[in-house]
């Protein structure tokens, strides 16, 4: 038979006694963390590796029979094994490895030749005769079918026809530059 320190105590916390298992976290936490902190990267995962492997200290403690093993024995294969858990769950990499890869979205440099890009087009819009501008940017800029964007405006689908027919003309002149790559 196994001579155990922790018996009284265990049995103790199995009634429900805080005060035990205050005792059994006081004796043993500091050695759960040492091996947590080892298996795991960081003091915060260590920590709640350990609480994990004190709550089913504190939930398993009425089952736990003396004699079989020592406490600190099962103590120590329940925090192992909730260190183990948490491996398995972690991503391959670490998490500040993750800020250094690149986003894959446009360059700093694509952002300005858009604003740039951006700002000729509004100013184009802008030079657009009023009814012509309002009839692109229903249609364009808005979402606005043909009839729902000629109600908007108090004409004729026809009417919105030309006025889009125009406008865009007008915008494909001001703006040919752009095809050209000069931007």
């Amino acid at each position: 038979m196994v001579v155990d320190p922790d018996t009284d105590l265990v049995v103790r916390v199995g009634r429900g006694d805080r005060t035990a298992a205050q005792a059994l976290m006081a004796r043993h936490l500091p050695g759960m963390l040492a091996l947590a902190r080892r298996m795991l990267s960081g003091q915060a995962e260590a920590e709640d590796c350990v609480q994990e492997a004190f709550l089913k200290v504190w939930t398993h403690a009425a089952r736990w029979q003396p004699g079989k093993a020592k406490f600190e024995t099962w103590l120590y294969r329940v925090t192992l094994n909730q260190c183990y858990d948490r491996l398995r769950k972690k991503p391959t990499e670490p998490l500040e490895a993750a800020a250094d890869v690149p986003d894959g979205g446009d360059s700093p440099d694509r952002g300005l030749e858009v604003a740039a890009l951006e700002t000729e087009v509004s100013a184009a819009l802008a030079d657009l005769p009023e009814r012509q501008r309002a009839a692109i940017l229903l249609c364009h800029y808005q979402e606005r079918g043909n009839i729902e964007a000629a109600e908007i405006l108090g004409i004729s689908v026809e009417a919105l026809e030309s006025l889009l027919a125009r406008g865009r003309r007008t915008l494909r002149t001001k703006l040919s530059h752009l095809r050209d790559g000069a931007v």
